[in-house]
């Protein structure tokens, strides 16, 4: 459904967008994914016709952006950061007016009451958005990308300033527009597109530096090697044992503390379930295992990897500042953002190797 080919924007000697290409199937949801001014945004108005680009080439079902802007935007619905809202009017006239301005061609009263309804927004159908809230001033937003039954639909930032409830609901929302629609969802905050996206491509400096099934990150941050112990005993000597156990890679005593019982972070090697050599060792001393809870993978510490492997330069400074910080437990997230990193440097050299020799 949609196609980016070797994209390049430059703003002056800036390059917000460095020769990335990327694929979104038909009934996709892909998620963009990057830090503050990594070329999201940017990407993402070169899509919808909004900036042209310095070099490459941007497609929706096989139109392009560039050669015909008006036939490529009939197909997309666009939610900017900032929802392109008009504030004076009420929700109606502001729908009725997108709809004028699309030159929407589907049966009117019939096509905006099911975008209501989808968006959940006919409660406050007449009323000034002025007046709203920002959660549902986010939905007339979505509403108003949603006229015309586009069949691309992309968000940028959708839930920025809201509430944990509203971004709940947004969440929701995006999901069930994924089945009728191919969606792109640009953000920086990776438990968003985990929850909502088929797929991650994640932006670094203008560059993809990862480009996976979410499935395939969630299963391997599913697989859990670290666990929360809560135990009874003298806590040096305890956590001194804690570090001697073989299969143990890290080991840390956390500030909690329930009577005579300190809490420890405890991360096993890869492969290795220290639970029962933990239970023996701790009955072996007679110190009581009050509670054991497994922890799931630092999902931070896996983006924060993927992008330290695309700045070379930075790379060990950055480590460096992580280790002094107690970071050491990371190493579970630096291996899969790693491998993440080497998969999307793969497929660049693949893509470049498919590209036909202009000397020939």
């Amino acid at each position: 459904m949609i196609r980016i080919e070797h994209l390049v924007k430059n703003y002056g000697a800036n390059c917000a967008v460095d020769d990335i290409s990327f694929e979104v199937g038909e009934g996709e949801i892909v998620g963009l994914l990057g830090p503050n001014g990594a070329g999201k945004s940017t990407t993402m108005n070169i899509l919808t016709g909004y900036l042209s680009s310095t070099s490459g080439k941007a497609t929706v079902a096989g139109i392009d952006i560039l050669s015909d802007p008006l036939g490529a935007k009939k197909l997309i619905g666009y939610l900017p950061e900032q929802p392109p809202l008009y504030l004076d009017m009420t929700v109606e006239e502001y729908l009725n007016f997108n709809y004028e301005l699309k030159g929407c061609k589907l049966d009117r009263v019939p096509h905006l009451e099911q975008i209501c309804d989808t968006v959940r927004i006919r409660d406050v159908y007449r009323r000034v958005i002025r007046n709203l809230s920002k959660g549902y001033r986010q939905r007339v937003g979505i509403a108003q990308a949603l006229v015309g039954n586009p069949k691309v639909i992309i968000f940028d930032e959708p839930t920025v300033g809201l509430d944990p409830k509203q971004i709940i609901e947004i969440r929701n929302l995006i999901r069930s527009l994924g089945k009728e629609h191919t969606v792109i969802l640009s953000t920086h905050i990776l438990q968003e597109v985990q929850a909502v996206c088929d797929r991650i491509v994640i932006i670094n400096k203008g560059k993809i530096v990862a480009n996976e099934k979410t499935e395939n990150i969630s299963n391997a941050v599913e697989q859990s090697r670290r666990f929360n112990a809560r135990i009874c005993g003298p806590q040096k000597e305890v956590l001194a044992a804690l570090r001697g156990m073989s299969g143990v890679a890290y080991a840390e005593a956390l500030a909690e503390r329930d009577g005579d019982a300190f809490t420890y972070t405890v991360e096993s090697e890869r492969g290795v379930d220290i639970r029962k050599k933990l239970f023996y060792l701790l009955a072996e001393r007679g110190w009581a295992l009050v509670g054991l809870e497994s922890l799931g993978m630092n999902l931070e510490d896996i983006f924060i990897s993927v992008v330290d492997q695309s700045e070379e330069k930075k790379t060990r400074a950055a480590r460096g500042e992580r280790r002094r910080r107690g970071a050491d437990r990371t190493s579970a997230e630096r291996e899969i953002g790693a491998g993440l990193y080497e998969d999307a440097k793969r497929q660049r050299e693949e893509a470049a190797a498919r590209e036909p020799d202009d000397e020939e």
